[in-house]
C-alpha cells in the first residue's frame, strides 16, 4: 500500500501501474469534503515520491465515481472573505495540477456519476474512460455558481469552446455516448471492462504508442482562438445564454465571460481568473437561495428515506379514472417501471387514457430520448380494464375520478371491497377533505391523499395528505411509491386546499383585490413575471382553469370564512359567469390561439381589459413594490400559518412544495426564505400597514413572536435539528 486514508487509497495494480481509489468511509457515495481533498493531496505526494510507478488510474470503489463537493460543508466557506475563498480554491487546484503534471500518464475510470468537482478531477487526468453506465456533469450553475476547480479552464481546451459553454451553462448531465461524441472521454466500455481498458491504455502510453505529454500540454496552454474566432464564439453565446437564463440567474453569463477572459492565458493564470469569479458568485443572494433549495431537497430525500424503512413494496399499482390525469399517472408509473392497471367504466375513457400516455411517449421518441421499442415496452406496462377483478393483486391504487365528493366516495367504497387487505388506497384530489372521503371506507387507516399536479409528467410535486386515521405505514408506502415514480413527495396534514392550494388562493385573493382597485391585470402579470414567476396570476388562472379556480375559491371561503371569504372573489366570479374558463375553452383573461405546433398562445383581449377596469370607479395609484406586496404577503403569511398549525412539517418542505408545485421563483428560495431574507419584523410591519385592506394581511401569532425574538424560519429549523 502506497497510501491509505479514510477516503483515498493508493496501491500498485501491477509492477508498473498504481491505482488511486476513492472510497469515502461511512458514506454510500464519494464526495469531496475537506478531509478527502487533504488525503488526495497527500496521496499524490506519495505517488510522486515512488519511482516505481509508471502509470496511474483514478478509480472509485462505489457505484458512483464522485458526486461532487460536500455542499453542506462548503456552504460555510461561502461566507469567507474573497481572499480566503480564492486561496482555498487555488489549494485544490494545486492538487489537481499535481495530478496533471505527473511525469507519468494518468487515466480516470468513470464507472458512474462524476459531477462537479468529481468531474473536474477527471479532467485533470490525461485520459478518461467511461463505463456505459457512467455520466458526467458540471452542474454548478444550478446552484448559482460556476465550476471553481478548473472545469471552465480544462473543458474548453478538451472539447472546444462551443461545447464547453453548452455543458457549463446548461449544467445538464451527459451520458457516456454524448461525452464520447463531444470529446470529453476517450472511450466508452462495458462496466466489467473498465479496469482492463485503463490498464491497456496506460501500457500503450508507457510503451510510447500514445503521446500523453501532448495531452498535458493541451490543457496547460492557451485556448488557441484568434480574436475573430473568440468574438464569434463568446459574443454570440452570451446573447443566447442571457436570453435563456433570464436576468435573475447571473452565473451562466458570468461563466462565459470568465472563459473569454482566460482564453488567452496559460493554465495557472486561467485558474486564478476562474477562482475569482467563483468567489464573486458565491457571495450573491441567488447562490445562497439556490443552494438553500438544494439543501432543502437533500432534507426531503432524508425524510423519504426514513419513510422507506416501514414502507411496503409496490410491485403493482392501479389508477381509477382514465382521463387526462389518470392517463398521466398511468404513464408516469409505467415509465418508471411500475406496472399499473388503469380502470374505468367505459372503453372510450380507457382509450383516452392510453392516448394521453402514448402522446407523451411520442414526444420523447420524436426528441430522440426514447426508441419505439422502449415506448412499446412502457405502454405494455399499462393494462386497461373495465373490471375491478383485475385489481386483485395491486399494492396501491390511486383514485382519479371527477372532483366530486359523492362520486369519489362511491368509487372508494367500491374499490375497497375488491382490493387485497394490504393494499393502500389514495385519492388524487386537490380540494376535497381526506377525512370526509375516509368516511366511505371501512378501514380509513389505509387511506390518504395523493395529489398530483397537472401535467403529471412535468410537475415534480406530489402532496401526500394524511387524514386523522391514516396509518404511518400508509403514508410511508405512498411516499415510497411517489418517490419511485420520480416525484418529490411532501407530506401534509388534511385541511381545505391542503398546503399548495391553500397558500395559492390568498395570492389569487390579493390579485383579485388589485383588479377590483383598478390595477390593470396586464401590468400585474408583466410585473410578477419580471419578479420571477413563470407566469403572472391572470395567466396562471387561465392555465388552472377559471371553473376550477371558482370551485377552489368556494372551498377556501367555506373552510376559512374569517380570512378568505369575499377577498378578491368578484374577478373570478365574473369570469366564471361569462364562461371564460381560460385555456380549456380558449377564452379567459386572455384569448388563446394555437401556434404551428398546436400549443395555445395567449393574446390580449382588449374587451376584457376594459371590462375589468370598469370594476373600480376611482382606480388606485400603486407603485410596483406595493403591487408585489399585495400579492406576496397573503401567500407568505398563509405559509407561516400552515407551519404554525402543523399542516406542513418544516420550512424546507414548504418552500420545496412551492417551487416544485407552483413554480415559485427558485432564485428567491421559497416563501420562508423570502421572509427570512426580508426580515420577519419587516414582513410584519408591511402586513400591519395593509391590515385594514383585508384579513389576508393578518400576521400569525407565532410569526409575530419569532419576529420579536429576532428569529428566522430556517434558523429555528436548524436549531431543532
Amino acid at each position: 500500500m502506497i497510501y491509505a486514508g479514510n477516503a483515498v487509497q493508493v496501491a500498485m495494480h501491477d509492477e508498473q501501474i498504481a491505482r488511486l481509489t476513492f472510497d469515502l468511509a461511512g458514506e454510500s457515495v464519494n464526495k469531496f469534503n475537506a478531509a478527502t481533498l487533504k488525503e488526495l493531496a497527500d496521496a499524490v505526494t506519495a505517488i510522486k515520491a515512488d519511482s516505481n510507478i509508471k502509470g496511474l488510474m483514478l478509480t472509485s470503489a462505489k457505484s458512483a465515481f464522485i458526486v461532487g463537493a460536500d455542499i453542506t460543508e462548503f456552504l460555510a466557506f461561502f461566507e469567507y472573505p474573497d481572499e480566503e475563498l480564492i486561496a482555498m480554491n487555488m489549494k485544490v487546484n494545486e492538487t489537481f495540477n499535481s495530478i496533471e503534471d505527473l511525469p507519468i500518464p494518468s487515466v480516470a475510470l468513470i464507472n458512474g456519476m462524476a459531477f462537479g468537482g468529481g468531474f473536474e478531477v477527471c479532467l485533470a487526468a490525461d485520459f478518461r474512460i467511461m463505463s456505459e453506465q457512467g455520466s458526467v456533469a458540471l452542474p454548478e450553475v444550478k446552484l448559482g455558481i460556476m465550476p471553481g476547480w478548473g472545469g471552465s479552464v480544462r473543458l474548453p481546451r478538451l472539447i472546444g469552446v462551443d461545447n464547453a459553454i453548452e455543458w457549463i451553462c446548461g449544467g445538464g448531465t451527459k451520458k457516456a455516448a454524448v461525452a464520447m461524441a463531444d470529446g470529453a472521454t476517450d472511450a466508452v466500455v462495458a462496466g466489467d471492462d473498465l479496469l482492463a481498458s485503463g490498464v491497456d491504455l496506460l501500457q500503450r502510453c508507457i510503451a510510447g504508442e500514445l503521446d500523453f505529454q501532448q495531452r498535458k500540454e493541451q490543457k496547460r496552454n492557451k485556448l488557441g482562438l484568434g480574436p475573430i474566432e473568440q468574438m464569434m464564439a463568446f459574443e454570440t453565446a452570451k446573447g443566447f445564454v442571457a436570453g435563456k437564463a433570464g436576468p435573475h440567474y447571473p452565473a451562466p453569463v458570468k461563466a462565459i465571460k470568465t472563459i473569454q477572459k482566460h482564453a488567452g492565458m496559460s493554465r495557472d493564470k486561467a485558474l486564478l481568473v476562474e477562482a475569482k469569479t467563483f468567489s464573486e458568485l458565491c457571495k450573491t443572494e441567488v447562490a445562497a437561495n439556490l443552494v438553500g433549495i438544494f439543501l432543502a431537497d437533500q432534507y426531503l430525500k432524508r425524510t423519504v428515506k426514513q419513510h422507506s424503512r416501514i414502507a411496503a413494496d409496490v410491485k403493482q399499482s392501479a389508477v381509477l379514472g382514465a382521463g387526462i390525469m389518470g392517463g398521466g399517472i398511468a404513464y408516469q408509473s409505467a415509465y418508471k417501471g411500475i406496472p399499473i392497471v388503469m380502470k374505468d367504466i367505459a372503453d372510450e375513457a380507457l382509450q383516452l387514457g392510453l392516448d394521453e400516455a402514448a402522446k407523451i411517449l411520442d414526444k420523447l421518441v420524436s426528441r430522440g430520448r426514447l426508441d419505439s421499442r422502449k415506448m412499446a415496452k412502457i405502454l405494455n406496462q399499462i393494462r386497461p380494464t373495465l373490471s375491478y377483478a383485475d385489481l386483485a393483486n395491486v399494492d396501491i391504487v390511486v383514485e382519479a375520478v371527477v372532483e366530486n365528493p359523492k362520486i369519489k366516495s362511491m368509487v372508494l367504497a367500491d374499490v375497497e371491497q375488491q382490493l387485497p387487505e394490504h393494499a393502500v388506497i389514495t385519492s388524487n384530489t386537490s380540494t376535497i377533505s381526506i377525512d370526509l372521503l375516509a368516511k366511505a371506507l371501512q378501514d380509513p387507516s389505509r387511506f390518504c391523499g395523493m395529489h398530483f399536479f397537472n401535467p403529471v409528467h412535468r410537475m415534480p410535486l406530489v402532496e401526500i395528505i394524511r387524514g386523522a386515521k391514516t396509518s404511518d405505514e400508509t403514508i410511508a408506502t405512498t411516499v415510497a411509491y411517489a418517490n419511485a415514480m420520480g416525484k418529490k413527495p411532501v407530506v401534509v396534514n388534511d385541511c381545505p386546499g391542503f398546503f399548495v392550494n391553500r397558500v395559492l388562493f390568498p395570492y389569487f385573493g390579493g390579485f383579485g383585490m388589485l383588479v377590483e382597485k383598478g390595477v390593470d391585470f396586464l401590468r400585474i402579470d408583466k410585473l410578477m413575471e419580471r419578479f420571477g414567476w413563470p407566469m403572472g396570476p391572470a395567466y396562471l388562472l387561465d392555465v388552472v382553469g377559471i371553473d376550477t379556480a371558482h370551485h377552489c375559491q368556494n372551498v377556501m371561503a367555506e373552510g376559512f370564512p374569517d380570512r378568505m371569504a369575499g377577498q378578491g372573489e368578484a374577478v373570478v366570479s365574473i369570469m366564471y359567469e361569462k364562461q371564460r374558463f381560460g385555456q380549456k375553452n380558449g377564452v379567459g383573461f386572455y384569448v388563446y390561439e394555437k401556434d404551428k405546433k398546436g400549443r395555445p398562445q395567449k393574446v390580449v383581449d382588449q374587451e376584457m381589459v376594459t371590462s375589468l377596469a370598469a370594476l373600480a370607479t376611482t382606480p388606485a395609484t400603486m407603485d410596483d413594490q406595493q403591487i408585489i406586496d399585495f400579492l406576496m404577503l397573503p401567500l407568505c403569511l398563509e405559509v407561516a400559518r400552515c407551519l404554525e398549525e402543523g399542516i406542513v412539517a418544516s420550512p424546507a418542505e414548504a418552500d420545496l412544495a412551492l417551487v416544485y408545485g407552483l413554480g415559485f421563483p427558485p432564485f428567491i428560495g421559497g416563501a420562508c426564505k423570502y421572509m427570512d431574507t426580508t426580515g420577519l419584523q419587516a414582513v410584519c410591519d408591511l402586513a400591519d400597514a395593509l391590515a385594514d385592506q383585508s384579513p389576508l394581511f393578518a400576521v400569525p401569532a407565532s410569526m409575530r413572536a419569532m419576529a420579536a425574538a429576532g428569529e428566522t424560519f430556517y434558523g429555528n429549523m436548524q436549531a431543532k435539528g
